[in-house]
């Protein structure tokens, strides 16, 4: 098993298979930023599904065992459970969708071997929702795509992220929706993801101020080791915490990112990747690639979260990177 310097694995790898998204999420694509005539990547700068599992095999022997889809979203991706079916079976195959396209494509996602999906939910109410996604789409078609998730035998969890001055009442509301549900919500604070989401301090409500919003809150224990949630017990139902600001995780961090053109992000915060497209298209071979990535990963010292307001450098864009 590969480690970098601070002793930590190389155990999820995240890939972005799009930097398109249809909603316009003011923390991750404002539109002021990101406009109907942004140049997004053409398709020969986007790495294929066979490259990608390439990747995915390469990564196998360093100790990987889980990999999340995202993007920008997702689902917009063409023929993307042809790609899932090309993901080793005894991988934790994972995906995070804005939801608006998951009632269509639920069932086949299962069928190809989708384990999980993680569904981002920052609001139930039609106005916070079009406010906060920036899109004249209706809550209800997410929560429709959630249940043909469940339906279909997907595990669900639904991500929250809390702006203050915008959603706070998402932190009762919808833990309250899925009552009775096996639908875990998990709150996320406000984080300074990219450069163009006007992050200030200000507007980070942190997990002990969402906690304070519960009665009778039962601490869980992690399910492993690099478990970014906290884990509550509230009622019968279980409730999580990602608090990167107010309680960074970096020192159990085992994520690795590949962005929507080919390059390896060793954090969330990074500013430049490792091109991961220029080795593929030059003919590695799976050992080359295994060797390339394990350098790589010897090398990370990532602390972003830990260091933040006392380091300075230019953040790759959420859209690029995935969440």
């Amino acid at each position: 098993m590969v480690k970098d310097k601070r002793g930590r694995p190389l155990r999820d790898l995240r890939i972005s298979l799009t930097d398109r998204c249809n909603m316009r999420c003011s923390y991750c694509m404002p539109r002021e930023h990101f406009p109907a005539d942004h140049p997004f990547l053409p398709k020969s700068e986007i790495l294929s599904y066979e490259e990608l599992a390439s990747l995915i095999h390469a990564m196998i022997p360093l100790g990987l065992e889980k990999v999340r889809l995202t993007g920008g979203e997702p689902l917009l991706r063409r023929d993307l459970c042809e790609f899932i079916k090309l993901i080793p079976s005894e991988l934790d195959i994972a995906m995070t969708t804005n939801g608006l396209l998951l009632g269509k494509f639920a069932e086949e996602l299962k069928l190809a071997g989708l384990k999980r999906v993680t569904v981002s939910l920052d609001a139930i109410d039609i106005e916070t929702f079009q406010v906060m996604s920036d899109t004249k789409a209706n809550p209800e078609t997410v929560l429709r795509g959630i249940e043909s998730a469940r339906l279909a035998g997907l595990k669900v969890k639904v991500n929250t992220v809390i702006r203050a001055g915008y959603n706070e009442h998402s932190i009762k509301a919808i833990p309250e929706r899925f009552l009775g549900t096996d639908v875990i919500v998990r709150f996320i604070e406000f984080m300074d993801v990219g450069e163009t989401n006007s992050w200030n301090l200000q507007e980070v409500v942190t997990g002990d101020q969402m906690r304070s919003m519960f009665d009778h809150l039962k601490s869980l224990e992690a399910n492993n080791i690099g478990e970014v949630a906290n884990r509550y017990k509230f009622g019968n139902q279980e409730i999580g915490f990602i608090e990167s600001v107010s309680k960074p995780f970096c020192n159990d961090c085992s994520r690795a990112r590949i962005s929507a053109d080919g390059a390896l992000h060793t954090c969330l915060f990074s500013s430049d990747g490792h091109d991961l497209k220029a080795i593929l298209r030059m003919g590695a071979s799976k050992d080359d690639l295994s060797k390339a990535i394990s350098t790589i990963w010897n090398g990370r010292s990532d602390a972003y979260s830990e260091q933040r307001g006392s380091v300075e450098h230019t953040k790759v864009e959420m859209s690029y990177i995935g969440g």
